[in-house]
């Protein structure tokens, strides 16, 4: 049997993101993604084109379009208010706050600067405006599955909350 990537085969796979200007690794996965592979839209075009063909231990690199996952950075979504507005547990940098709009529909906000007199969120993704961002594959796993729609239907796209982690510090 063959471990090599190709459409219809079940894949399991770890990964991280890594900002090629420190080297600094952003977010890693402690358990592997799995998806078949040609069946499911688990990950860009771009990166199951890179997949495709390689084999179990095979590493790839593929740069992070930032714009094209996160939109472009809103300031608009940068706010300040003065310290005594804002609770006591909420001035922790990293600290993740949702929030409402007039429509309650919500929306996750990091704390990413307080002093004695204001505090500010962000409601950017942390990624928004990095420009030199890699995401790193590692195969770990390939094989033809028995049954192509079982298969197909317990292979689940990344959640949302996967797609970056901003820590509470």
């Amino acid at each position: 049997m063959s471990d090599t990537i190709e459409d219809e085969k079940f894949v399991e796979l770890n990964y991280k993101v890594v900002d090629n200007k420190t080297g600094d690794i952003l977010v890693t996965v402690d358990y592997p993604l799995a998806y078949v592979h040609g069946v499911n839209d688990v990950m860009s075009e771009e990166v199951t084109k890179e997949l495709y063909g390689k084999k179990v231990g095979d590493i790839i690199e593929v740069p992070i379009d930032t714009t094209q996952l996160y939109g472009e950075r809103d300031e608009s979504l940068v706010f300040t208010d003065r310290i005594e507005n804002v609770p006591k547990e909420y001035r922790e940098i990293g600290m993740t706050i949702t929030m409402e709009n007039e429509k309650g529909e919500p929306r996750n906000f990091i704390v990413t600067r307080f002093d004695d007199k204001t505090l500010t969120v962000d409601g950017n993704n942390p990624f928004a405006a990095e420009k030199s961002l890699s995401c790193w594959k590692s195969c770990l796993y390939v094989k033809r599955p028995r049954k192509k729609s079982s298969l197909a239907e317990r292979s689940a796209p990344i959640p949302t909350s996967m797609k970056y982690s901003a820590r509470h510090k």
